[in-house]
């Protein structure tokens, strides 16, 4: 986990996408952001690139390649999993089944979007200020 890193974020909502960059302007994290509106736009990146991104933060709905596929994805590739990038969901998807198949997948978190601005800003902060005090393997 590379704590400078960029915060990949897999949103297919450009109305979601807008909220949460004005979040992360106003909470003042320097990380770049890089937005993909599908699974396999993002999964195609984290191949190519030599990057180690600081945390994924997935919906779970995408088109294409779907937040657990993405996840199993990338928990099973030896090269990404070695990364040891956090990979936490925000999603509207709120159900039993859905907390159990994201947590099947050896996720790290499971945050529901919020309905406000502010509730929003709140959660994105308590998941960036817990992620940035973990230690990782690859931090020493």
């Amino acid at each position: 986990m590379n704590k400078n890193g960029t915060i990949i974020i897999i949103e297919d909502d450009s109305d979601d996408q807008f909220v949460l960059e004005q979040v992360f302007d106003e909470l003042g994290y320097p990380n770049k952001r890089i937005y993909f509106s599908d699974g396999v736009s993002a999964l195609e990146y984290l191949y190519s690139t030599p990057d180690r991104p600081f945390i994924i933060i997935s919906d779970m709905n995408l088109p294409r390649l779907n937040g657990l596929e993405l996840r199993k994805k990338v928990q099973t590739d030896a090269e990404l999993s070695l990364r040891c990038i956090p990979y936490v969901y925000f999603t509207t998807a709120l159900n039993q089944q859905a907390v159990i198949d994201a947590y099947s997948t050896s996720a790290q978190g499971f945050f529901v979007k919020p309905a406000t601005f502010g509730e929003v800003k709140e959660t994105i902060q308590v998941m960036m200020q817990y992620w940035s005090r973990c230690a990782a393997p690859n931090n020493f």
